[in-house]
């Protein structure tokens, strides 16, 4: 007999394996270091779901994959550029984060998690899965504080979201205020 989920549940295994070992990679400096996008998730993955609005930690998702709790408290933000700021590319951003620790995916360490910089997001991505790896979702799992990106001319959002050791948001979401920047 054939569990309806079980494809869904062994495409998340799928990505989040791939995931982690395509961000686990501890051969370079882990801090102030420039990010490339991972390759795209699967086209078998779906991702469009709405956030979960249940603030109970630990907690299974639909999909079975149990998420991290953060602290009260905890928060992430870009230092920088500011909200509103007229830029050039390459653009340096700088992640913060307040009530946790930065560690590399891959590795489970209570309390702790790592940078994922959405760009031009139109959309939270799907809080109970891991997060997908394109060009709006970019995943510095060793550890990164800061990036440079390299912007088309125009306006652009930026929002940070931390994911635990295997890219999953913890539970309440540690996400940043959107900024808005401008690329000359």
């Amino acid at each position: 007999m054939r569990i309806p989920f079980q494809r869904s549940l062994l495409v998340a295994l799928i990505t989040s394996t791939t995931l982690l070992q395509a961000c686990s990679d501890n051969s370079e400096e882990t801090t102030k270091e420039a990010a490339a996008p991972a390759a795209e998730a699967p086209a078998t993955a779906d991702h469009s779901n709405h956030m979960n609005t249940d603030d109970s930690a630990d907690k299974p998702a639909g999909s079975g994959i149990t998420r991290s709790s953060a602290p009260e408290g905890a928060a992430a933000e870009i230092v920088s550029p500011a909200n509103g700021a007229t830029v050039s590319s390459p653009v340096k951003v700088v992640f913060g984060l307040e009530g946790m620790d930065v560690s590399p995916a891959g590795k489970e360490k209570e309390n702790s998690g790592h940078h994922h910089l959405l760009i031009d997001l139109d959309k939270m991505p799907d809080m109970n899965m891991p997060l997908p790896a394109n060009d709006q979702v970019v995943h510095f799992g060793k550890g990164q504080t800061e990036t440079e990106l390299e912007l088309e001319p125009g306006t652009h959002t930026l929002q940070l979201l931390l994911g635990d050791y295997r890219h999953v948001p913890h539970e309440p979401a540690v996400v940043s205020e959107t900024i808005t920047i401008t690329v000359e």
